[in-house]
């Protein structure tokens, strides 16, 4: 029933009409013969490439901004609650472009009377507008993955550039601005998917 509100709650928001496995065997017969040098160059090949996160290039000037431990966390959260929602390295570039735009990746509260309404959280959902309650909002994992919801709503999002794929969850009055936090969003996949 929830699932239900908040998927009509996130599509009428925002306008529309609407796994890994570990192989075991038997330890004692394998031989490590891969030399530090080639598991360096493994690890590099296990992260995403720039075709992958950024395929349809940047627009605009990009914006960075240096992150705390918090904001880290709250990248690694993001990541995280992509995973689990199935979504690939792409979505969590659009996820944490937005959280960037929406909060400098800062799960914030009411901030009285310089509030948006009642925007809270990564993504600035409102509770008013059924992204949830104050409490949900304001769970990394759980704004994540009510953002990627609406997302996965966008039909051919992974087509879109990606500040057109974030409007159309967001509505915001400032579309343009998500492009902005593009490169920085794909360094920090890059960085801290396979991590």
């Amino acid at each position: 029933m929830m699932n239900t509100i908040l998927r009509r709650s996130v599509l009428g928001f925002a306008g529309l009409a609407l796994s890994t496995g570990v192989v075991a065997g038997p330890l004692a017969t394998l031989t490590d013969t891969t030399t530090p040098a080639a598991a360096a160059a493994a690890v590099q090949a296990d992260k995403p490439d720039s075709g992958t996160l950024i395929p349809h290039g940047t627009q605009g000037t990009q914006s960075r901004i240096d992150l705390g431990d918090e904001q880290t966390g709250n990248v690694k959260a993001i990541i995280e609650a992509t995973k689990k929602a199935g979504m690939d390295e792409r979505a969590a570039v659009v996820a944490i472009a937005t959280s960037l735009q929406e909060s400098k990746l800062e799960n914030l509260g009411h901030l009285g009377e310089r509030n948006d309404h009642d925007s809270q959280g990564l993504f600035q959902q409102r509770p008013s507008s059924g992204w949830g309650s104050v409490e949900q909002i304001t769970d990394p994992e759980y704004s994540t993955t009510a953002f990627l919801k609406g997302l996965k709503q966008v039909e051919g999002w992974q087509e879109l550039p990606l500040t057109e794929a974030a409007q159309k969850v967001q509505v915001s009055a400032f579309p343009f601005h998500y492009a902005q936090w593009e490169t920085q969003a794909a360094d920090l996949v890059a960085e801290h998917w396979t991590s």
